[in-house]
C-alpha cells in the first residue's frame, strides 16, 4: 500500500459540503464534481477500446465520507455515510470471491482537512481520516498493498479555491480568489506560505470572508474521498465491432444526489474557535480563565477572578477582593473588600485566532467598602451599621484591555476602566480607644475607576496559546 502527501488531485475534492450548509447549492457541488471527472476516469477503458491492455473493462466508483471538526472518527449516522461505506464494503467483499466476473484493480483513498489549524496537525489529521476509512473498508476482506494507495492532503487549498470560485456569495469574492490563486496553481505550498495565506484570509475585511467560508465551505474539506476501480477480464473477440454512428455509454450511470442539508444556525459562529490544531481529540472546546490582579497583590489585597467565554467573541467575568488586616494597638487598619461583574467583547487578529486573547472592550459594575487608618485619621467607605447599600460604594464603567500571551497557559491582561463611582464615606479619628466621626462626605466621581495588570491562567480543552506556525508555546 503506497502512501504519499501528493496534492495534485485536490482540485476535485470539493463536490459536497460536510455538514451541508444551506448556502452551498447543488450547482456548486456539481461544478466541483465535474471538475474532477477527467482525472477520475483517466484509466476508464470501455468495451472495444484497443488501448485497454488485454481487453480490460474498467468501471470506477467513488464516494466521500465526512468528518466532524478535528475528528478522524467515523460518524456513520452523518450524511448517510454509514450506508455508503457498508454498500462499498459489501461490493469489495462480493468481488473478492473466486467466481466473480469482476475484480478490484485499485483502491485509492484521499484524506483532506480544512485550512484552520496548524499545517502539521492537518497533515496528521488527513492521514488519520484516510486510514480510518481504509481500515473500515478492508476490515472483512484485506486487499493487496499493490492495488491500494492512500494520500494525505493536509490543508486543502485547491479544494477551497474551487468552492469559492463556485460561490459568488462569499464576501469580497474577487479578493479571496486572488489570495487563493497561487494555491490553486501550486498545490505544494511551503508551510510558511500556507500559514501566511491562512493569516491573510483571517484578516481580510475584518474576518468576514473567513467566517463565511468557515461556516459554509470548510465542512466540505473535512473529508476522505474513496475511488475504487473494478476490472472485468474479457477477451477482445467478445466484443462485436461497433457501428460508426453508435454511442457507447457506461454500463453504470453516475448519479449525483443532493443530500439533505444541515442547518447550523447561529451556533456556528462559536465554532470559529474550534481550531483543529487545538482540539485533536475531537472534543468540544471549553475556554475559561482564573486571574489575579497583581497591582492588588502588591498592595496586600488578595483577589481572584474567573472568566468564561460564551461564544461570538463574548465573555463574562467576576472578580472578588478581600483584605482585613488590622493592628488595634497602633490603630492601623488595612481593610477592603468588594466584587465586580462584567462582560467583554474580544476583537482583532489574536482574538479571532483564540478566545480570551488580544484586544477587548467591555462593561463592568461593582460594589466595595474599605477602612483605612494608619495611626491617626482614618477613612471608611459607606455608613457603618447600615444596609448593604449604605455600607458600600458602587461603581460602573467601560473598559479597554489587551490580554498578552506569555506562555502555553498564561496571559497577562492589561485593562483600564473609566466610569462613575458613587456613595458615602466618612472621616474619623481615634481617641482614648474610641473612634469619633469627624465628617461624612458624598462621593460622585467620574474618571478612572479600574486599573488591572492581571496574571491569567487559561483553563479548558483547547485553551492554550500557540507559537507562530501552530505549535503550543
Amino acid at each position: 500500500m503506497s502512501k504519499s502527501y501528493d496534492r495534485q488531485n485536490i482540485t476535485s475534492f470539493t463536490s459536497r459540503a460536510e455538514g451541508r450548509c444551506g448556502n452551498i447549492s447543488l450547482m456548486i457541488r456539481l461544478v466541483c464534481f465535474l471538475a474532477f471527472l477527467p482525472a477520475a476516469f483517466d484509466s476508464l477503458a470501455l468495451p472495444g477500446d484497443d488501448s485497454a491492455s488485454g481487453g480490460l473493462v474498467n468501471v470506477t466508483d467513488s464516494t466521500e465520507i465526512h468528518f466532524n471538526v478535528s475528528s478522524s472518527g467515523l460518524d456513520l449516522g452523518r450524511d448517510n455515510d454509514g450506508v455508503k461505506l457498508e454498500k462499498l464494503r459489501q461490493t469489495i467483499r462480493e468481488l473478492s470471491v473466486a467466481d466473480s466476473s469482476m475484480t478490484i484493480s485499485s483502491l485509492k483513498i484521499v484524506g483532506s482537512a480544512s485550512p484552520e489549524g496548524s499545517d502539521k496537525f492537518n497533515r496528521l489529521l488527513s492521514e488519520k481520516r484516510a486510514n480510518t476509512v481504509y481500515e473500515y473498508l478492508t476490515e472483512l476482506v484485506p486487499l493487496p498493498d499493490s492495488i491500494t494507495k492512500i494520500e494525505y492532503l493536509g490543508r486543502n487549498w485547491v479544494g477551497l479555491y474551487n468552492l469559492v470560485a463556485a460561490d459568488p456569495a462569499v464576501p469580497s469574492h474577487s479578493e479571496v480568489l486572488a489570495l487563493l490563486q497561487k494555491a490553486s496553481t501550486n498545490a505544494s505550498l511551503s508551510v510558511r506560505e500556507s500559514n501566511i495565506l491562512l493569516s491573510k484570509l483571517k484578516n481580510l475585511k475584518g474576518g468576514k470572508p473567513y467566517i463565511y467560508m468557515y461556516r459554509e465551505l470548510f465542512p466540505a474539506l473535512r473529508t476522505a474521498y474513496v475511488f475504487v476501480e473494478f476490472e472485468n477480464r474479457v477477451t477482445p473477440e467478445t466484443f462485436a465491432p461497433e457501428p460508426a454512428d453508435s454511442v457507447v455509454t457506461p454500463s453504470e450511470e453516475i448519479e449525483i444526489i443532493e443530500e439533505p442539508t444541515l442547518d447550523l444556525g447561529s451556533s456556528i459562529s462559536t465554532k470559529l474557535y474550534e481550531d483543529e490544531s487545538l482540539v485533536a481529540d475531537g472534543g468540544k472546546p471549553f475556554y475559561m480563565d482564573i486571574s489575579t490582579n497583581m497591582l492588588y497583590d502588591i498592595a496586600a489585597v488578595p483577589n481572584i477572578g474567573a472568566e468564561f467565554y460564551v461564544g461570538k467573541n463574548i465573555s463574562v467575568y467576576g472578580n472578588w477582593m478581600y483584605a482585613w488586616w488590622s493592628k488595634n494597638a497602633r490603630h492601623r487598619y488595612w481593610r477592603i473588600y468588594g466584587g465586580e461583574l462584567g462582560a467583554r467583547w474580544w476583537f482583532g487578529r489574536k482574538a479571532h485566532e483564540k478566545p480570551l486573547t488580544g484586544h477587548h472592550i467591555g462593561l463592568y459594575g461593582g460594589m466595595l467598602t474599605f477602612d483605612f487608618e494608619w495611626g491617626s485619621t482614618g477613612y471608611m467607605g459607606g455608613r457603618p451599621r447600615g444596609t448593604l447599600w449604605d455600607r458600600a460604594l458602587v461603581n460602573a464603567g467601560i473598559e479597554y484591555g489587551y490580554s498578552l500571551p506569555v506562555s502555553n497557559r498564561l496571559n497577562i491582561d492589561f485593562s483600564l476602566g473609566l466610569g462613575y463611582m458613587g456613595g458615602n464615606y466618612i472621616k474619623y479619628f481615634p481617641f482614648d480607644n474610641e473612634y469619633f466621626r469627624q465628617k461624612e462626605y458624598k462621593l460622585g466621581f467620574f474618571g478612572p475607576t479600574k486599573l488591572e495588570v492581571s496574571l491569567v491562567w487559561l483553563i479548558g480543552r483547547g485553551n492554550h496559546n500557540k507559537r507562530k506556525g501552530g505549535g503550543a508555546l
